[in-house]
């Protein structure tokens, strides 16, 4: 009974040679720090990088994959560029300024933008505004998931190395990725968000009005 909170960002992108990646950086979570990479192959190879075995059950008891990795995953920042590199990976992102949404985001309180009920309610809009994504829906096991988005900025360049094979220039995040209930924006870009997994029966009961 309860919730999991997750407080970080999520950054997807797209490259030429039909990768696609997506990073959750974690800073504040029930696991305490950690980052994660779940990756799309061209073939539709979904495989999840974790750094250890219990966020490795709790991603993996919430989103799908046919493959998963245990091994260190490093995140570093510097200024406007974040490198994050695992045994398969290495990738490096720039980040560009604000976007036209994440002023609006920004402009919403965060005990408001965090509220399940909202997060709720803004769902039919986040489908209109950017296709393939979601604020709520099923995390498995009669769970609940919201997605709190607090910001966005556009991601302007990526280097994205996998099994040391450059996977050329950043494109797009399409077709959109398959995880879980709802994909990253296509434009690529770096999310500010706080994720909410709920256990308990207003969750259950949340599920069955949506």
């Amino acid at each position: 009974m309860g919730t999991d909170r997750f407080d970080g960002w999520i950054a997807g992108v797209g490259t030429a040679a039909g990768l696609r990646v997506v990073v959750g950086h974690w800073p504040s979570s029930p696991f305490g720090a950690f980052t994660d990479v779940m990756v799309e192959r061209p073939d539709g190879r979904r495989i999840l990088l974790v750094p250890d075995a219990p966020t490795r059950d709790f991603v993996t008891a919430t989103y799908t994959f046919d493959e998963v990795r245990l091994g260190p995953v490093t995140h570093r920042q510097d200024g406007a560029d974040h490198h994050v590199t695992t045994a398969e990976l290495d990738l490096t992102l720039r980040v560009g300024r604000r976007a036209a949404l994440g002023w609006l985001l920004r402009a919403v309180p965060a005990p408001l933008a965090t509220a399940p009920a909202w997060i709720t309610a803004i769902d039919a809009v986040a489908r209109r505004v950017l296709p393939g994504v979601r604020t709520v829906g099923t995390a498995g096991g009669g769970r609940r998931e919201y997605y709190g988005a607090r910001d966005l900025h556009r991601v302007t360049s990526a280097r994205v190395r996998w099994d040391g094979v450059d996977q050329g220039p950043l494109t797009a995040v399409s077709p959109p990725v398959r995880f879980g209930f709802g994909s990253t924006p296509r434009t690529p870009s770096l999310v500010r968000i706080t994720t909410l997994i709920r256990h308990d029966g207003a969750a259950a009961r949340l599920a069955s009005e949506t």
